[in-house]
């Protein structure tokens, strides 16, 4: 969405919000908290997420309570130019990438990493490397997170499960 496509007022910012700090806040809660009904509430998130400004509703959950215990940022460097959306395709194919991005700098992209441990983490470098294009990563490994309530500190997928024919 293009922040000048859909126009909202003050009272859509504060229902984001709430929405934001706990998606399972009833209509009603809100509607009390911004001087609406449940029902005006509900007829401005519906319009909300039809124009795309809320993408949608997500779990967030302790990482290594689904076998992510081990994160890194990854930098990746490419051979000349690769278009973004090459460099998309590539990590749609790893479950392990939570999040990519392009981004200025050196580094042509930047991966969060979520493995099960120091072994998958090294085992998904390896697959990321293998893409021809890409000429070097750099990665940094999360100690611990300063803002433990960031969306970047939960998980929104359990870890893939250990296949013994694909385990070199």
């Amino acid at each position: 969405m293009n922040s000048g496509e859909t126009s909202f007022d003050e009272l859509d910012r504060k229902i984001i919000t709430a929405l934001m700090a706990n998606a399972r806040t009833s209509f009603a809660e809100i509607g009390m908290s911004v001087g609406l009904s449940a029902t005006a509430v509900k007829r401005r998130v519906d319009r909300l997420r039809d124009t795309g400004v809320i993408t949608g509703f997500t779990a967030t959950v302790q990482p290594s309570a689904l076998g992510w215990r081990t994160e890194a940022y990854v930098e990746v460097y490419c051979e000349g130019a690769a278009p973004p959306r090459r460099l998309a395709e590539v990590v749609r194919n790893h479950p392990e990438i939570t999040a990519a991005m392009t981004v200025t700098g050196g580094a042509d992209a930047l991966l969060h990493v979520r493995a099960r441990d120091v072994e998958h983490f090294e085992e998904v470098l390896e697959r990321i490397r293998v893409e021809p294009f890409i000429r070097k990563t750099i990665s940094v490994m999360v100690l611990s997170h300063l803002l433990p309530e960031s969306p970047e500190a939960g998980a929104t997928q359990p870890a893939p499960t250990v296949d013994a024919a694909n385990v070199r």
